[in-house]
């Protein structure tokens, strides 16, 4: 008598900028159900930007509760975290603190984006210590040193004398979850200065005034580090486990960055037998674009390759056992609909999908007589409307508009829409071009996020890059990146690099197909198995 194995499934939840969402995801990597929950934001100042660690846990239980109904709790084996690089403040009771004057305890988190820090990140630039150089050798406000370091300075009776933990929001995620503090050496060293095996600095939180982090072996700031998808703790503790609707002590993974975790869901896929010029060589031949609200750039290597203006060389921050490059544009889709939303046409825009519409207007305005690309020829934008991150870290940059007129018409709307794109796309080959003078070899991009869901988006970063575009079928990369550290925690596997090239395994024998974006001129190609 042989009975049916049991169905086995892990759930990714990846907090973005502006959602919270779970999927329910099989053994192969497919996607049996999804849930997203908006979270809000605050911006109590220019440039400030906050949110509540408490509602981003209460959405997290709300979207795992509804991809995991109806299965039963035995089935789900591991869960895994991943969020934005945003810091979360708690006191020694693990409460929320304030990070604002306003003083408001439940507004506690800073967010990746928020500048408020960039006269602080400038002065850690100047000052030069030596672990500038893992991070393109400026620092960025997006980072935490000068967040802390802006809390220390401008809320210290209200903020800093109160708070005990500093937490990634990645890392608050896998504690609220498991209940341990041990830090995922994604979040430390891409965002904190932590350089293992060494560990931290000591040198240079005493030099940029920070030295107060160094009490109790830096316990504040994460005194015990593990490799993503590490499980934590005994699993799930009782209260994470009711709060979820999952059972007690199902494994939870080390977290990733949301970025790293779609890095990881695509960067390992599977392109046999569409002649790619990545084919047959390693995975350092890729390069994975993470593309939503902003663009992360992620770029592998067998050996670390400093790239001024860029973050890194990282050691096993994405993939174990191999050095990661960073490169990112601050704004790309929040770019896209400041430049929109903006225009005084918008309100003639009736279509559900407005970028569809867009696109398909600018088709209609080339008239098939010459390519959609061309059509911005007079119209020029300077994207770096939050500041440029990379390759030329600077966040003091701003935008500019070069070429417009006084007609305000719905033409003149989808041109300044296509000129934002294709500057986005620019920005790309220029962090491409800093990579390569580096050392680095790219051969094809692998996208991944909302962003890679707009054709034109795909097609036009193709035409500048003069790089074939890769996309999944299976467009939850980030989801699936997160469902890895689940089932890797889970031991069923041996390593997160395994458990990747498993769930998005693509190809001649995939579950889920491939879609590949040829170089053609103005022209869409599209390739795919099914």
């Amino acid at each position: 008598i042989t009975s049916t194995p049991q169905l086995v499934f892990y759930v990714g939840v990846d907090v973005g900028t502006a959602s919270v969402r779970a999927a329910l995801v099989t053994r192969e990597g497919l996607l049996k159900s999804t849930a997203q929950e908006p979270i809000g934001i605050w911006e109590p100042e220019s440039d400030h930007y906050v949110q509540s660690s408490t509602e981003i846990w209460e959405k997290c239980c709300t979207v795992v509760k509804k991809v995991t109904h109806g299965v039963e709790k035995s089935q789900i084996r591991g869960i895994g975290f991943d969020a934005t690089c945003s810091l979360v403040v708690l006191d020694q009771s693990f409460q929320p603190v304030p990070v604002s004057q306003e003083g408001d305890p439940q507004r506690n988190v800073v967010m990746w984006m928020d500048h408020r820090a960039t006269e602080q990140a400038d002065r850690i630039t100047k000052n030069g210590h030596r672990v500038l150089s893992r991070v393109g050798g400026v620092m960025s406000p997006e980072m935490q040193p000068p967040k802390l370091l802006w809390l220390k300075e401008n809320l210290k009776e209200n903020c800093w004398n109160k708070a005990s933990h500093f937490f990634d929001l990645p890392d608050f995620l896998s504690w609220k979850a498991s209940g341990s503090l041990t830090r995922s050496l994604c979040t430390l060293v891409c965002k904190w200065t932590y350089c293992p095996p060494e560990g931290w600095e000591a040198s240079f939180w005493t030099s940029i005034g920070l030295d107060d982090l160094l009490e109790n072996n830096f316990s504040k700031i994460g005194s015990v580090t593990c490799p993503p998808g590490s499980p934590l703790g005994e699993g799930l503790t009782q209260e994470a486990a009711a709060d979820l609707g999952l059972d007690p002590g199902t494994a939870v993974g080390a977290s990733l960055i949301d970025a790293h975790a779609g890095g990881l869901g695509v960067i390992g896929a599977d392109v046999k037998g569409f002649h790619l010029p990545c084919e047959g060589l390693p995975i350092t031949a890729r390069m994975a674009l993470i593309c939503g609200t902003s663009t992360c750039h992620m770029a592998i290597s067998e050996q670390p390759r400093f790239v001024p203006g860029v973050w890194g060389p990282y050691l096993s921050a994405m993939v174990p056992g191999l050095w990661l490059n960073e490169g990112g544009q601050s704004v790309t889709g929040r770019l896209i609909d400041h430049m929109v939303k903006g225009h005084t046409a918008y309100t003639q825009l009736q279509e559900q999908n407005i970028y569809s519409y867009l696109n398909n207007h600018l088709s209609s305005m080339a008239n098939s007589c010459s390519a959609v690309d061309l059509l911005g020829s007079s119209l020029h934008v300077w994207p770096d409307f939050h500041g440029n991150r990379s390759p030329l870290a600077d966040p003091t940059l701003k935008g500019m508009v070069v070429g417009l007129s006084l007609s305000q018409t719905l033409d003149d709307l989808a041109l300044l829409y296509l000129a934002t794109m294709q500057a986005l796309a620019l920005g790309t080959l220029h962090i491409l071009e800093a990579m390569k003078e580096a050392g680095h070899e790219i051969r094809t991009l692998f996208l991944c996020g909302g962003l890679s869901k707009n054709n034109l988006f795909v097609q036009i970063h193709a035409n500048t890059t003069g790089l074939p575009v890769v996309l999944p079928d299976q467009t939850e990369a980030v989801l699936v990146g997160a469902a890895v550290l689940g089932a890797c925690a889970s031991r069923h596997y041996s390593s997160i690099q395994y458990k990747s090239n498993c769930l998005v395994s693509t190809g001649r024998s995939s579950v889920d197909g491939v879609k590949v974006w040829g170089i053609f001129f103005g022209t869409l190609w599209v390739a795919s198995t099914k």
